[in-house]
């Protein structure tokens, strides 16, 4: 499978985190760390492979480039459709993604504390999309997603579902005693 059998879904991914990050410069109501994202595709009325599985078609030159790239973007491709995306603060305020997608424009129709609802073109890949995002609370949300991408002559529709969920192994913080304490505060005090 080579790289531009993967480009609608890195555009379906970057698109939907270019949404979130609001290009308006109104952040998602999330926290900023690492989050678990589960993403179910289908194009056409058939599932999609999730990514790993469909990285693991390209040739090792074309994988490292597209995880090279993943990673620069604070993203990871995980098994079974679900990956990893560090959310940092300035992430979400503004999108790293805007750059590659230059050609696309995103308008809200609504956008609440616990809902928002956007409409994006991109004349350049002829994609048009309509999407929804559900905040539960600031540690879940669910992007629903519909679009059209022309591609010469063919038509590709697709829906997908990304649910992303704060992950909690991150939050915990390794518990200290007292002692611990006093002695990590002793060394700094040394240092």
């Amino acid at each position: 499978m080579s790289h531009a059998a993967l480009r609608p879904l890195i555009t379906a991914l970057a698109i939907a985190a270019a949404a979130l990050a609001a290009q308006s410069q109104t952040a998602p109501p999330i926290k900023p760390g690492l989050w678990q994202i589960h993403t179910e595709r289908e194009v056409n009325g058939q599932k999609m492979p999730d990514a790993s599985e469909r990285m693991k078609t390209l040739s090792p030159e074309k994988r490292a480039q597209i995880e090279a790239m993943m990673k620069q973007h604070g993203i990871a491709a995980g098994t079974g459709g679900v990956g990893q995306v560090c959310y940092t603060r300035e992430s979400l305020e503004r999108s790293p993604w805007a750059e590659h997608e230059s050609d696309c424009k995103t308008s809200f129709s609504s956008r609440s504390g616990s809902a928002w609802k956007w409409h994006t073109t991109c004349s350049g890949s002829s994609y048009e999309g309509d999407s929804e995002a559900i905040f539960s609370d600031h540690e879940n949300y669910t992007i629903k997603s519909t679009s059209v991408m022309k591609m010469g002559d063919k038509v590709r529709n697709s829906r997908s579902t990304i649910t992303g969920k704060m992950d909690e192994r991150r939050l915990r913080r390794p518990k200290t005693t007292g002692r611990q304490a006093l002695r990590s505060a002793n060394h700094n005090i040394k240092s």
